[in-house]
C-alpha cells in the first residue's frame, strides 16, 4: 500500500485540542528526556512533518542545516503549512500549529492517512522548547514568516511578498535551560535521515553540517531492497538476493526485505509509520511467528528437513539474518512518548498473513535459497545448545561471586554504581595498575595477549576462551540468553592499553566483544577507553604531561631554550604505579572517552570490515581513513 495524503489540506483539516502549558514544565513526557537524545528528537520531529508531505507525494527534496550556532533549520519543497485564518480563534494556522498542543492534521485521517513524528504536538512541542523559532512558509505564490521566543509569537505573520517557491522552512534554537547541552552531532542525524531516505524511495534528503562545513545527500530509489543490500555490505551472502514481501491487510501496509549472510548476527531494524522502533513490538512478533511457520514449512515441502527432524525455532533463524520490517497504519500505538515499541495488538496479524503468505509463495517459485538458509539455522541451532552447556559453567562461577577469576584486583567498595574495573592489557600494566590504583573503588583486571576475534567466532567457541570467560565472570552480568545489566558490579568499564598498534588492536577486539555480546554496556553509558600519556616532558624540575602531538608541540615551544627532556610511553608498563595513577586512573586528572554508538548501522559496518574475513574492503577503509589517524606507532 502506498500511504496517501488527501489534497485537501486548509485550516478546517487542523484540529485544536488542547494548550502548551506543560510541555516546558515536564518536556521529558513529550520528548522523552532532556539530554543529548532529546534534543535531537526535536530535529526529528520537524523533519517527520517534511516526511508526511513525502509519503503523500507533495515533497521531494528536504534540506536539513545545522548551523554554527547550534541551530537548526529544516526546509521542503511540500505544500506549505496553511497560513489562513483558523476557524477556532481567527489567528494564522501556522501560528495555532506552532502555538497549541494537538493541533494538526493528524487526527482525523483526512488530511494525512498516515505520519510519523508525535501526532500532531510536534511541532508545536519543538517550539515550546526553542529559545527561539522562524517559520517561513511559501504557499499560493506568497511568502510568509513569522517568529516565536520561548512558544510563544513575538511577531504577527508578515503579510506576504511574491514568491514562485513551495514548501515550508522551520528554523530553530533549542532552549540551552531546559537541555542539559545545546550541541548536535551530525553523526546521529546522519544515521535517522539515511533510513528516512531508504525508507522513502526517491526523496531527496540532504543535511549540512556549516560547523565544520560537511555536506550528505542520502537518495535511494531501490527502497528496503536497497536498504537490506546496504546493511549486507561487507557480509557474504547466502542467497543471491535479498527477499522481499509487500502487502496490506486490514488497512495496513506491510514491507519486509530480508537476506541471510554467513556472519553470526542478527541485525533487524523494525519501523511503524518509520519511526524506528528500537524495543521492536507487535510488528516484530509477528515477523518472527510468520517467517518460522513458513521457513519450516516449506523446507519440509522441500523435504530438506524430514519427517523425524524437529521444527527450527525462531532463534535457530536469527543467525545471519539481516531485516528491515517497515509497516504503516493509521492510529499507532507506541509504548513512550519516544515510540521505540509498538504495541497494537492487530498489527501482529496484519505481518503475520502478510509474510507468511507471500513467503510460502516465494519459497515455491524460489526454492534454491531454502538449503542454505535450513543449513545455517541447524548449525546455529547446535551452536546454540553448546552455547547454553558453557554459559552454565560460567554462570555457576559468577551467581556467588566466590569464584571470581584469581587474576582480578578487586575493589573494597561494593555498590557498583560507585565502582569501576579497569581492564588492562598484559601482566606488567596490570602490576602497576593494581599498585597505582584506589583500592577502595577501583578493580583491576589484567588479560593476557590479545582476546579472541568474535566477529569470526560463535558464542559456543567464544566462551571456550580463556580471556573471556574471565571478563565475564568479572563482571558478573552473564552474557546471551543470562544476560542481566542489574547484575553488573562495576558501573565504570574502562578499556586500558597501550598506545600503540598492538595495544589499538586489543582495544578493538574488546569493543567487538562488547558490542556485539554486551552492547547494553555501551547504551547505558558504561563502557570507557582510558587515554593514557603519550609523553613526559621534564624542563628543570617542572614536567607534563603530553597526551597527543600538539601538546607535545606546546610544551616544547614554551620552552624558550631550557633544556628539556622527552619520554615516549610506548606501553603502560614503562610508567610506575605513581604515574599511572596520576595521568590515566586519578578521577581528578585522567581522561576517559565513553563509547557511544550514534549510527548503530555505521558500527555495525565498522565492525564488520575491521574485524571480519574480507581482506579487500578492510584495505579499502584503512587507506580511505589513514588521514584521520594521528598516534600510529610501527
Amino acid at each position: 500500500m502506498t500511504a496517501k495524503i488527501q489534497a485537501e489540506y486548509g485550516a478546517e483539516s487542523i484540529q485544536v485540542l488542547e494548550g502548551l502549558e506543560a510541555v516546558r514544565k515536564r518536556p521529558g513526557m513529550y520528548i522523552g528526556d532532556t539530554t543529548t537524545r532529546g534534543l535531537h528528537h526535536l530535529a526529528y520531529e520537524v523533519v517527520d512533518n517534511s516526511i508526511d508531505e513525502a509519503i503523500g507525494g507533495y515533497c521531494t527534496k528536504i534540506y536539513v542545516t545545522i548551523h554554527p550556532d547550534e541551530s537548526i533549520s529544516v526546509e521542503d519543497n511540500g505544500r506549505g503549512i496553511p497560513t489562513e485564518p483558523h476557524p477556532s480563534n481567527g489567528r494564522p494556522t501556522s501560528e495555532v500549529v506552532l502555538t497549541v498542543l494537538h493541533a494538526g492534521g493528524k487526527f482525523d485521517n483526512r488530511a494525512y492517512k498516515v505520519s510519523g513524528g508525535l501526532h500532531g504536538v510536534g511541532l508545536s512541542v519543538v517550539n515550546a522548547l526553542s529559545e527561539w523559532l522562524v517559520l517561513t512558509v511559501w504557499r499560493d505564490g506568497i511568502e510568509k514568516v513569522q517568529r516565536f521566543e520561548y512558544g510563544l509569537p513575538v511577531t504577527d505573520i508578515s503579510e506576504g511578498t511574491l514568491s514562485d517557491k513551495r514548501g515550508t522552512k522551520v528554523h530553530y534554537l533549542a532552549d540551552k535551560t531546559i537541555f542539559d547541552e545545546v550541541r548536535h552531532s551530525m553523526d546521529t542525524i546522519k544515521a535517522r535521515l539515511r533510513e528516512l531516505a531508504f525508507l522513502n524511495p526517491g526523496v531527496s534528503i540532504t543535511i549540512e553540517d556549516t560547523r565544520v562545513n560537511e555536506k550528505k545527500e542520502y537518495c535511494f530509489d531501490g527502497g528496503i531492497r536497497a536498504f537490506v543490500q546496504y546493511l549486507d555490505k561487507g557480509k557474504t551472502s547466502l542467497i543471491n538476493e535479498p527477499i522481499i514481501v509487500t502487502g496490506e491487510k486490514d488497512n495496513i501496509s506491510v514491507e519486509v526485505g530480508f537476506q541471510y549472510n554467513d556472519s553470526y548476527q542478527e541485525r533487524l531494524y523494525a519501523f511503524a509509520n518509520l519511526i524506528h522502533t528500537l524495543e521492536g513490538g507487535t510488528h516484530v512478533t509477528g515477523l518472527r511467528s510468520a517467517m518460522t511457520r513458513a521457513i519450516n514449512e516449506s523446507a519440509r515441502i522441500q523435504k530438506i528437513l524430514k519427517e523425524k527432524d524437529e521444527n527450527l525455532s525462531g532463534d535457530d533463524l536469527k543467525e545471519g539474518l539481516t531485516c528491515v520490517l517497515s509497516v504503516k497504519l493509521a492510529n499507532p500505538q507506541f509504548e513512550g512518548q519516544t515510540k521505540t515499541k509498538l504495541g497494537n495488538s492487530e498489527v501482529k496479524g496484519a505481518v503475520d498473513s502478510v509474510l507468511y503468505e507471500g513467503l510460502m509463495t516465494w519459497f515455491d517459485d524460489h526454492p534454491e535459497p531454502m538449503r542454505p538458509i535450513v543449513e545455517k539455522a541447524i548449525r546455529a541451532r547446535q551452536a546454540r545448545e553448546a552455547a547454553k552447556r558453557a554459559r552454565e559453567l560460567v554462570r555457576k562461577g559468577v551467581m556467588t561471586g566466590m569464584s571470581l577469576p584469581g587474576k582480578l584486583a578487586d575493589c573494597s567498595n561494593r555498590s557498583p554504581e560507585n565502582t569501576e574495573l579497569y581492564i588492562v592489557e598484559g601482566d606488567s600494566a596490570g602490576g602497576s595498575a593494581k599498585q597505582g590504583r584506589d583500592r577502595n573503588f577501583q578493580a583491576v583486571l589484567p588479560l593476557r595477549g590479545k582476546i579472541l576475534n568474535v566477529e569470526k567466532a560463535r558464542l559456543d567457541k567464544m566462551l571456550g576462551s580463556n580471556e573471556i570467560r574471565i571478563i565475564i565472570q568479572a563482571l558478573g552480568c552473564g552474557i546471551g540468553d543470562d544476560f542481566d545489566l542489574k547484575k553488573l558490579r562495576y558501573h565504570k568499564i574502562i578499556i586500558m592499553t597501550d598506545a600503540d598498534v598492538d595495544g589499538s588492536h586489543i582495544s578493538t577486539l574488546l569493543l567487538t566483544f562488547f558490542y556485539r555480546h554486551m552492547p547494553e554496556l555501551i547504551s547505558n553509558g558504561h563502557l570507557y577507553l582510558a587515554q593514557p600519556p603519550l609523553y613526559l616532558v621534564q624542563k628543570g624540575k617542572s614536567k607534563a604531561y603530553c597526551y597527543n602531538e600538539k601538546q607535545l608541540r606546546e610544551q616544547v615551544g614554551e620552552s624558550e631554550g631550557a633544556k628539556i627532556s622527552i619520554q615516549r610511553y610506548k606501553g603502560l608498563g614503562e610508567m610506575n604505579p605513581s604515574q599511572l595513577w596520576e595521568t590515566t586512573m586519578d578521577p581528578a586528572n585522567r581522561f576517559l572517552k565513553r563509547i557511544d554508538v550514534e549510527d548503530d548501522i555505521a558500527a555495525d559496518e565498522y565492525f564488520t570490515i575491521l574485524m571480519g574475513d574480507k581482506v579487500e574492503p578492510r584495505r579499502e577503509f584503512i587507506s580511505s581513513h589513514a588521514h584521520e589517524v594521528r598516534n600510529l606507532d610501527v
